[in-house]
């Protein structure tokens, strides 16, 4: 049996793989590397090591989703739309659980102390406003493929 390779638009890749770097880098540097927003987490004083363990957890995760993510978008042969689909699943589970930690009791996305100085981006913090934008940007992707699966 053989498989049809259908491919998929560039634009369709290019923001599906642009959401999955950003998983795979984005928690690395904002949360452990870029001073102002590392200060407020890992290498926040006033953070237990228990929080700080479960930042550590997703900055991992976040890079292991983002690179099996990419290898599931780049791979050669089998279906490319499908590829695409699950690579576009991958990419926007993280920051989909953004917004649905903000449902658990006593949860926020900035700590107390940086609420006043933490600049928002349309009225939001700005990686719930960066959650939005790659949201946003892998459901067209995948939008646009379907439209042009049906026209194909």
């Amino acid at each position: 049996m053989t498989m049809t390779v259908k491919p998929v638009s560039k634009l369709s890749k290019a923001v599906v793989g642009t959401a999955l770097v950003a998983t795979g880098v984005g928690p690395l540097l904002a949360d452990f590397l870029v001073p102002r927003s590392a200060n407020q987490h890992l290498h926040n004083p006033n953070w237990p090591p228990h929080a700080k363990f479960h930042n550590a957890q997703y900055i991992a995760m976040g890079m292991l989703s983002g690179g099996y993510g990419l290898r599931v978008l780049l791979r050669r042969g089998g279906d490319q739309r499908a590829q695409l689909h699950t690579a576009a699943t991958i990419a926007a589970v993280p920051w989909l659980g953004m917004f649905g930690a903000l449902l658990f009791p006593g949860t926020a996305a900035s700590d107390p102390e940086f609420e006043d100085t933490e600049p928002k981006v349309l009225g939001m913090h700005p990686q719930l406003a960066l959650a939005l934008a790659l949201l946003a940007g892998v459901s067209g992707a995948v939008t646009a493929e379907r439209a042009r699966s049906r026209r194909a």
